[in-house]
């Protein structure tokens, strides 16, 4: 991402356009992350959706697709830190990403963790996920604005691309953990603590993303211009890059029974970290798809704009109304509803599922629909709320 200008801020302007590009692709983030975490809660979850020895290609692609959704949300989140430059100084922005990372932070261990995934207090399992890394990303994000943008982007290109030289490193330090191997931060029995979403590349995803920002000073015409080979050159580099299957990521491609689970061993990057492919398999396509939408949303994507303007609220609503809607089927079936409340293992995490509970892709697709389909009034009633006043406490949500 090259470096331009930064733009000279005044210390208060008045209430900012938002652009409709960015809140259209990151509502479409959403949209499809809930597919994901209905998959959770009613799939298998003892089967690796992704494993070509063991997947179905519906299967493999109804999680795959879902990849894109944490990268892009990353680095919209970026974005959306250097375009609050419009109407912050960088020290009124640092407070805020340095209190917003910290809000992150709380509700990933209370709110998401005993109101949505689990439904429970007992903090038997407790999974460090999204928000966790986003928060903290947004803290390292708070330092670093005080930086010329060129070297933000720098700081996270560095990150992104050179991250998985140290995956040869097997150490259980949770200094280490936190940063960049997943493993356990506490394991004793009956409690333990799981870092799923390590730091080390999501800094440098959102850090990268921040830089991006600046060409949303530029006009569309040169902004398309920049974003169109940018996305194909990722998109190029991920095929090169895991083609020559040396670098990039620790899980290597291999010749499966068929040219189809061939392609799916491709395809299968690794994402606890996220290794450079994976970055590079999900960036460059959804950068084109910025592009895509540069000149306005088309009318069939404007609910996902909806979504795309309040992604925290429609994020922390998402679940819960997954789990509920598991708690009624669990009980129309079963007639009882207590495995929707113990903590899980970890091979089956969110939930305990009861017997025989897996449910097919196309019941999945079904509760995902009901799910969207449900949040999308909240989500329109949130975002005329948001229009209309400047609450400081909204934009925490």
């Amino acid at each position: 991402m090259s470096a331009v200008a930064e733009p000279v801020v005044p210390s208060a302007v008045t209430k900012c356009v938002r652009i409709e590009s960015i809140d259209v692709v990151r509502g479409v983030i959403m949209i499809i992350m809930a597919l994901d975490h209905t998959r959770d809660f009613f799939g298998n979850s003892r089967l690796n959706p992704t494993d070509p020895a063991t997947t179905t290609i519906p299967l493999f692609f109804t999680r795959w697709i879902t990849h894109f959704c944490a990268p892009v949300f990353f680095t919209l989140t970026g974005t959306g830190a250097y375009l609050a430059l419009r109407k912050k100084t960088k020290r009124e922005l640092s407070w805020f990403l340095f209190t917003r990372g910290l809000w992150l932070i709380f509700l990933e261990v209370t709110v998401v963790r005993c109101l949505g995934l689990q439904f429970n207090f007992d903090y038997h399992v407790t999974i460090l996920n999204v928000l966790w890394a986003l928060g903290w990303a947004m803290i390292v994000l708070s330092g670093l604005v005080y930086l010329p943008a060129w070297a933000v982007t720098a700081f996270g290109v560095v990150l992104i691309a050179t991250h998985n030289l140290f995956d040869s490193v097997d150490s259980d330090n949770p200094v280490w953990t936190i940063l960049h191997s997943p493993n356990f931060l506490l394991n004793h029995p009956g409690h333990v603590v799981l870092v799923a979403y390590v730091l080390i590349p999501w800094v440098g995803v959102t850090a990268a993303g921040f830089g991006l920002g600046q060409i949303f000073s530029w006009s569309s015409q040169r902004r398309k211009a920049f974003l169109l080979p940018l996305g194909l050159g990722l998109t190029a580099s991920f095929i090169i890059l895991r083609a020559i299957n040396i670098y990039g990521d620790p899980q290597r491609w291999s010749t499966q029974r068929s040219g189809a689970f061939t392609l799916l061993s491709f395809l299968n990057t690794t994402k606890y970290p996220p290794s450079l492919l994976f970055l590079l398999m999900t960036l460059g396509p959804a950068l084109l798809f910025l592009r895509a939408v540069d000149a306005g949303t088309p009318r069939w994507l404007r609910p996902a704009l909806v979504v795309g303007k309040v992604p925290m609220f429609y994020f922390l609503l998402h679940i819960p109304l997954i789990h509920l809607i598991a708690v009624t089927v669990c009980y129309a079936r079963y007639g009882h509803v207590h495995w929707m409340f113990e903590s899980p293992t970890l091979g089956q995490f969110p939930i305990t599922p009861p017997p025989n509970w897996a449910h097919s892709l196309p019941i999945i697709y079904l509760i995902w629909a009901i799910v969207v389909l449900t949040l999308y009034p909240l989500c329109l009633w949130f975002a005329a709320l948001k229009q209309r006043r400047n609450d400081a406490w909204l934009s925490y949500f």
